[in-house]
């Protein structure tokens, strides 16, 4: 699989990563051995980054992703996990907490080092903790090769501007979600160009859009506008009608930007994910993906507010 650059840093990661938050059950309930084998598929097949976080299942994704990584040489995958983001409600970006987790983390794992470490959703919290405490805190954790890659994530990009405003000089990458899709391009329309200058990777995760770019039933937990879902209803059936999967659209046109350094999506189903690769070995239909676009171009962008309300 094509790998790129993340940034300044030594790493070179898979167009298309492994997003282990299907594994913690997040969205449904999962077989183990179903969840193990999505991970050992992933990788055979090139997705060899995988993120994770405590968050997810409260600590199951990382804890059968450990399982499952005894398999494979250290040397064959990279990984990434979070860390301030617990529970729906609870977080914690202490320094002292740092600490805490990475290591909690990298012996669920089973690991002595992590590739990538991201703060998880700072827009929940009061944002100058962040480069007062938490990136001093990291920044410590990869100078004692604890750590190779440091960044964070979030949703609004008000937050991420606000951010980087402190930290975009001590930073390799971050993260954003479900805002480079086929509906939604703010993280490259307004943040890349910020980025690439300094050199800081652009991790993209999220390219169904919390299934709103699929042909599943939409999540009652789905946050998007009702006017973006009848629109990716209208995509979806177009596509129907070319004999192709709104899915396949959206996996080729989110891992087709070389500006993306990867692009996460996850899975417990490992025919999922082999489907994926075999959607990535095929062209993009670019007729059909300018009448998809072309649907969504009234609700372009348009999303939703995550964390304080300051933050957003």
């Amino acid at each position: 699989m094509e790998k790129r650059q993340l940034g300044k840093s030594d790493l070179h990661l898979p167009v298309l990563s492994f997003g282990a938050s299907s594994l913690g059950a997040e969205f449904r309930s999962v077989d183990v051995n179903e969840a193990l084998q999505s991970v050992h598929t992933a990788i055979n097949l090139g997705m060899n980054f995988i993120d994770t976080s405590p968050f997810y299942g409260r600590g199951m994704s990382e804890v059968l992703l450990g399982i499952a990584l005894k398999k494979h040489a250290r040397d064959t995958y990279m990984l990434g996990t979070k860390l301030g983001r617990y529970s729906l409600e609870h977080f914690d970006f202490s320094a002292k907490r740092v600490e805490e987790s990475v290591h909690v983390s990298m012996h669920r794992l089973g690991t002595d080092y992590l590739d990538v470490l991201l703060l998880h959703d700072v827009e929940f919290v009061s944002l100058p903790q962040i480069w007062e405490e938490t990136i001093p805190a990291i920044l410590d954790l990869k100078k004692r090769g604890l750590v190779k890659a440091i960044g964070f994530s979030c949703y609004p990009m008000k937050t991420f501007n606000t951010v980087l405003d402190h930290v975009e000089n001590d930073i390799d990458c971050v993260l954003s979600y479900n805002q480079y899709t086929l509906q939604n391009t703010r993280f490259y329309d307004e943040l890349i160009p910020r980025l690439q200058p300094k050199g800081i990777g652009a991790i993209n995760a999220g390219p169904f859009s919390a299934r709103l770019l699929t042909n599943a039933e939409l999540p009652v937990w789905l946050k998007e506008p009702e006017e973006v879902k009848a629109a990716a209803r209208a995509a979806a059936k177009l596509c129907a009608v070319h004999g192709v999967d709104i899915a396949q659209v959206a996996l080729q046109y989110s891992c087709a930007n070389p500006a993306i350094t990867t692009t996460i999506a996850g899975s417990a189903n490992p025919n999922n994910i082999a489907q994926w690769a075999k959607w990535l070995d095929a062209p993009i239909d670019e007729s059909l993906l300018a009448q998809v676009l072309e649907i969504f171009a009234p609700v372009k962008n348009l999303g939703h507010k995550e964390g304080l309300p300051e933050n957003n």
